[in-house]
């Protein structure tokens, strides 16, 4: 076993208030419908101008919060599982607030990404395995658990169920009502349910009437489709996240691969704003939304990160090649439809407007 390295205390920190002031006040963008429809498209939310992406946020304000209420005492361990994202927001937290952080992903980790996290000092175990029920994200919880009981003291900041994560994002909504003052159509990839969840709620108060538009991959059970293996990251579960509020969402789409790569690479070519798996399918979705809404609509796409960790997937055409992913064919300009999750499995865009949780969210 590899011990967790020691931190300094967070007082040895003289600039911890400058490393999270980085953090927030991130600008949106107008983007102009992908097809090309004149004067329709949507506001982006630009999420990867925060050093490490969107997880920046709850990373920090969760470390924080669990300080603040003394389950996290100074200089003791964080480990968490994590994709990536989140990853180099608990990096952030432990160099600002004094922790070692250990983080426990899977295979599909991005060699760059591995790379990162280690430069940033913490420790990155790889479960080896998926389990039968929950994947590759139930085996990397359970690696968390082992190595909780293994270090006393140590402390999980569980992304998927901590409600601090749905509160973090308070401020991104209010960032939202100043830059734009009223938002009709809120449009969120959906992996541990925590911006989804959180922008909406303060939304909701903010500009009375918005709805929410999530965006899952294919493959992904979150809303009631079967489990299998995803190419995607950063959206999508294998689990039953508790902080995804099902009765939030006025619909739910889910994406292709190929048809994120082909939003990816359109933004990147024509609009000079992209990201990864979750911009490419939150931009195409928005876009649709662009040219059926009414023109007045004040739509915003959330991306979650900009397109560095994506150099090797998204943006490599080798990879796309052997992935099949024919990011040259344009997508339908509608998507399919399903009168309920339950009713077939998507395979491409499809849409659904029941959004209900699955009988296993509730258990």
């Amino acid at each position: 076993m590899n011990a967790i390295h020691q931190r300094q205390p967070a007082r040895m920190w003289a600039g911890r208030s400058s490393l999270a002031a980085l953090v927030g006040g991130t600008p949106v963008l107008w983007i102009p419908e992908l097809r090309g429809e004149h004067g329709r498209g949507f506001w982006a939310k630009l999420e990867g101008h925060n050093p490490g992406g969107i997880k920046d946020r709850p990373a920090l304000h969760m470390i924080g919060q669990a300080r603040c209420r003394g389950e996290l005492r100074p200089g003791a361990p964080i480990i968490e599982s994590t994709s990536g994202t989140l990853g180099l927001g608990l990096a952030l937290a432990g160099i600002a607030y004094g922790h070692p952080v250990t983080l426990v992903s899977d295979p599909g980790m991005e060699p760059i990404m591995h790379r990162l996290l280690s430069a940033y000092g913490a420790h990155v175990e790889l479960v080896t395995e998926p389990l039968p029920t929950g994947g590759w994200q139930e085996a990397r919880r359970e690696r968390v658990r082992a190595l909780l009981k293994e270090h006393s003291g140590a402390y999980c900041p569980d992304q998927y169920h901590n409600p601090d994560n749905v509160g973090a994002y308070d401020v991104l909504a209010r960032e939202l009502a100043e830059q734009l003052g009223r938002v009709d159509v809120l449009v969120c990839s959906v992996g541990t349910g925590g911006h989804s969840a959180g922008i909406y709620r303060t939304l909701q108060r903010l500009s009375p009437g918005v709805s929410l538009v999530g965006v899952d991959t294919i493959g992904s059970t979150i809303f009631g489709q079967p489990a299998r293996p995803r190419l995607m990251r950063g959206l999508g579960s294998s689990i039953y996240p508790r902080n995804v509020h099902y009765q939030d969402f006025s619909e739910v789409h889910w994406v292709a691969p190929a048809e994120a790569v082909w939003a990816c690479r359109r933004l990147a070519a024509d609009r000079y704003a992209t990201g990864g798996w979750s911009v490419g399918a939150v931009a195409l979705v928005a876009s649709w939304l662009a040219r059926t809404e009414p023109a007045d609509t004040t739509i915003v796409a959330v991306f979650p990160d900009g397109p560095q960790r994506y150099f090797d997937t998204v943006f490599n055409d080798a990879y796309c090649a052997r992935h099949n992913l024919l990011f040259d064919h344009e997508p339908p300009p509608v998507p399919a439809r399903l009168s309920h999750p339950a009713e077939a499995e998507a395979q491409s865009w499809t849409r659904c407007t029941t959004v209900t949780a699955p009988a296993e969210a509730t258990r």
